[in-house]
This record gives C-alpha cells, structure tokens and sequence, in this order.
C-alpha cells in the first residue's frame, strides 16, 4: 500500500510540473540581446583613374585625394583635394582628314582644385556589411593657369597658303591668376574589399557658378582643372573618379533599428 501512495504522489507531482510548463506564455516577440555597433570615422585615399591616365597620356598628369568622415547612420562629410595639368590640341581638317599642318593652337592648363559636400548612403546593409551607394553633391572651386604653347592664323582665304596656316608668335604665353567655382551632383558606390578598405567610384554633373577669366578677350578657359573640358555655350562638365580608400575607425556607436510599420487592429 505504501508502495502505491508512493507511486501515486510522484505521478501527481510531475502532472503537476507538466501543467506548470503548459501553463507558461510563449514570447513570439523575443528581442535579439546582441547588439550590433557600427564603426564611424574618417576614410581617406586617392583616385585611381588620375595615375592610370597619367601613365598611358604623355598630355594629361593628374592626382586627386578622396575622403570622406560619418556624421550619422546615413550621412558623411565628403571632399577631394587634386591637382591635374592638361594639354589640349584644337585641330581643323584639310580636305577632311586632320593633319598637324591643320593644327589651329594647343595649350596647357595646369591648377589645383577643392571639393567639399556631402554623400548620404541610400543603401541598407546586412549584419556586418558596411557598402554604401550615395547619393550627394559638392561645391568646388579651382585656381589655374593656362599657357598658349603655340597657334597658327585662321584664314578663309586658302589662295596664297592652301596647305596650312599662318603661324603665330613662337613664344608661349602664359595667363595667371584663371579661377572657376561650380556645383555638382554626385552619385557613386563603395564596396568593402577587406576590413575597412573600400572600392568606390562615382559619376559627377557640373554646374559652373563662376568662371574668372582675365585677358579673356585673348584667351578664353577651355579647360578647367576637377570641372574638365568648358564648351561655349554651355555651362556643364562631367566627371568621374576610381576610388581606394582606407576607414580610420575612432569609435563605434549602436546601429539603429528600421522602425517596422504598426498595423492597426481591425
């Protein structure tokens, strides 16, 4: 008999338990307990297309610096910093093919640049991803020179030289104190290599603001160093740039949550 109320509590004691557990609430709303920080700092490095063009180019040299620093989750202070030498050959056909009798002039602008925004990141990254696709916008300013290297005389009248041009004085000449300033328009991406080494590149539209030309009766600016080639009448440039780069990383802060849209109960 002893043996049976024995039996009979331990049963009772583990329906019990078992009704203990049943009767307990699942949490379908479980929070994740890590948290995920996302580093923030300053990334710096250089153009890749200005090196590359220098090499197979004896007419262009060219170095532009690349940086950037994390305002927000979303938001970066971004600028380049260059400087690019540039010689340009305007040439006329003779019957219709161009020769260097047809030569009209070159030059050679060479000056410095600085540009200065922001990039704001339209991309949402994974757990632990770190690329970015942005898009933002500059304001730039120039100061350059440009220096006639040599030109020849424009004459309709082909009857006494109907094989080439007049030539001009033998002597360079040389227009200081050139500047320009423009906005532009930025759209580029960076994709994260390795840690904190990036791949970037960018696609830009200029917009000139100002464009200071003295003795612009003589010489006109047809290049602009970081704004690129000017056309008459227009006041538009395009420009693109190959970026590597390197995240400095000075502190980490919590990544924010996507806030989720609350359904209204029906």
């Amino acid at each position: 008999m002893s043996k049976f109320c024995t039996s009979l509590f331990f049963l009772l004691v583990f329906v019990g338990l078992s009704a203990q557990e049943e009767n307990k609430t699942i949490d379908l709303n479980r929070k994740d307990s890590v948290v995920y920080k996302q580093p923030y700092g300053l990334r710096v490095g250089i153009d890749l297309s200005r090196p590359i063009t220098s090499f197979f180019d004896e007419d262009y040299t060219g170095i532009e610096f690349v940086g950037d620093y994390r305002l927000t989750q979303k938001l970066y202070i971004a600028g380049e910093l260059g400087n690019e030498q540039k010689t340009r050959r305007e040439l006329l056909s003779l019957d219709g093919e161009e020769t260097a009798e047809g030569e009209l002039y070159n030059f050679t602008a060479s000056g410095s640049y600085i540009k200065l925004g922001v990039d704001y990141n339209t991309y949402g990254n994974w757990y632990g991803e770190q690329n970015m696709i942005t898009i933002g916008g500059r304001y730039a300013f120039s100061t350059f020179s440009q220096t006639v290297n040599d030109y020849n005389i424009y004459e309709s009248n082909r009857y006494w030289n109907p094989t080439g041009f007049t030539p001009g004085a033998e002597d360079e000449r040389e227009f200081k104190g050139r500047t320009a300033s423009w906005i532009e328009g930025v759209v580029g991406v960076k994709m994260e290599l390795f840690k904190n080494l990036y791949l970037g590149g960018s696609i830009r539209l200029g917009i000139l603001i100002t464009n200071k030309e003295k003795d612009s009766d003589q010489f006109t600016n047809l290049f602009i160093p970081g704004f690129n080639k000017v056309t008459e009448n227009s006041r538009f440039g395009v420009g693109y740039n190959y970026s590597i780069t390197y995240l400095v990383p000075l502190y980490k802060k919590k990544k924010k949550a996507e806030e989720e849209p609350v359904e209204e109960s029906q």
